[in-house]
């Protein structure tokens, strides 16, 4: 058996790394570490979710702790409920966009603070794979009541926009049989009632754990025709695609053509700086250039955090920055207790499009030109730390600028690179943008490729 436990949340294969036996520990665990009095338990719509996110509340209860079910949902549903409700945490049975065979969880304490390797989760994979869970330390059994948070969630995510001020809109919503249909028909709902006209084209929108249409991952390149190809026949204003537990949305302009998380990043950048001046926006090292330069252009302060949800919101909070942005699709939010979102970027999106009276593509063309990326490209590596090490002394001597805030980025005059190792596998990820010179940033990815 290996561990399930990762940096920042727990994932693995159903069966030996995961089961309802590791649900139940995961539970007591927790319970001891945090003494919590109340927990938020949600699960996604895979088909071991409901049982695993039983036995979770199960150890939970049997240490004492109240349990507040609140359904199917997505990973967000559980940090607004956990703050919403004032509890004491809480737990998303989730493993994302991992293989149809797996399954996790991802904790959070009070206002949904993440809990990762470093703040519980080493205590907690501690405490599971040894026998002190034996004993009780309680005989009073925890309460369980189920919730329907969903409108109180709505409620909150329309708030991000003014409803009025959105044009008549035609939008692709690509939820890939995963957890976020439910909360689009929602906000449809509200929509409708306050004659907003917005019409969405909804693909692979049941809820569905077999995943009839592949893993809902819309990173990987093969996902995405499916949402383009709907944007281009339906004449749509944009397309939104997320991934399982949907606390990532990925965007397509009106040509159906997908747009790098990493452009998102400045335009709601941008966004967040016309309402809130001199704010101070955080931002991952992978690609920065066009993210420093529209944060300093707008009248911001460019923070830069390590990657991964643990280390941004830590950053957020200790910086009080207003917004977040991974190139990855992941955006935090201050007034969303600096969680990340996979339902407000898009609303965001919408909003600006119809204020500006203009296209997603005109938005961000003239920024994609302007710093031309590669992608993230990912490399199995047998040694990442060695390869990492052999790339950094192949370029050193010529760098202008080398940080390693995670892994290594080096910057020339007009060009930079970022290559880190996976938390999770023998993989490392590479990154490469220039300065306006598409054909450099190719060069470079090539080269950079080579010494991989």
């Amino acid at each position: 058996m290996t561990s399930c436990f990762k940096a920042y949340d727990i994932r693995g294969r159903l069966g030996d790394d995961i089961n309802q036996d590791i649900a139940y520990k995961i539970g007591r665990a927790f319970a001891k570490e945090f003494r919590p009095e109340t927990i938020i338990v949600g699960g996604d719509i895979r088909l071991t979710s409901e049982s695993l996110k039983q036995a979770v509340a199960k150890g939970l209860m049997d240490e004492g702790v109240n349990i507040i079910d609140i359904g199917m949902t997505g990973t967000e549903e559980v940090y607004f409920a956990t703050q919403h409700l004032e509890t004491d945490g809480g737990i998303e049975v989730t493993a994302s966009h991992n293989p149809i065979d797996y399954n996790g969880f991802k904790l959070v304490r009070e206002k949904a603070r993440p809990i990762s390797s470093e703040t519980g989760l080493k205590y907690i994979e501690a405490l599971v794979y040894s026998d002190l869970l034996n004993s009780y330390e309680t005989e009073r059994k925890g309460s369980f009541r189920e919730y329907d948070i969903s409108n109180e969630f709505v409620e909150h995510l329309l708030n991000y926009i003014k409803t009025s001020s959105l044009k008549p809109l035609k939008i692709v919503a690509n939820s890939g049989n995963g957890a976020a249909g439910h909360i689009l028909d929602a906000i449809e709902a509200q929509f409708q009632l306050k004659d907003i006209p917005v019409e969405f084209i909804k693909v692979h929108h049941e809820p569905d754990g077999t995943f009839p249409n592949g893993i809902p991952n819309p990173i990987l390149e093969e996902n995405r025709q499916v949402t383009s190809d709907a944007v281009l026949e339906n004449n749509a204003d944009i397309g939104i695609a997320w991934d399982g537990d949907f606390d990532r949305c990925f965007l397509f302009d009106e040509k159906g053509q997908f747009i790098e998380g990493y452009y998102i990043v400045g335009l709601l950048a941008e966004a967040f700086l016309k309402k809130n001046p001199g704010a101070k926006i955080v931002h991952d090292p992978r690609l920065t250039w066009n993210t420093v330069d529209i944060v300093e252009e707008n009248g911001g302060t460019p923070v830069q955090s390590k990657c991964g949800h643990a280390f941004i919101k830590d950053v957020m909070r200790t910086e009080d920055a207003v917004y977040g942005g991974e190139m990855s699709a992941h955006h935090y939010f201050k007034d969303f207790g600096y969680c990340d979102s996979g339902m407000i970027p898009w609303l965001l999106i919408a909003e600006l499009i119809s204020v500006k009276s203009c296209s997603l593509s005109s938005l961000v063309q003239d920024r994609i030109a302007k710093f031309p990326s590669s992608g993230e490209i990912n490399k199995q590596i047998a040694d990442p730390n060695e390869t990492i090490d052999r790339v950094l002394s192949h370029y050193k001597d010529s760098a202008k600028k080398i940080d390693t805030t995670d892994g290594v980025s080096i910057e020339f005059e007009s060009w930079r690179f970022n290559l880190r190792k996976s938390n999770t596998e023998p993989v490392v990820r590479l990154n490469v943008e220039s300065r306006g010179d598409k054909a450099l940033m190719e060069e470079k990815t090539q080269e950079l490729i080579s010494l991989l």
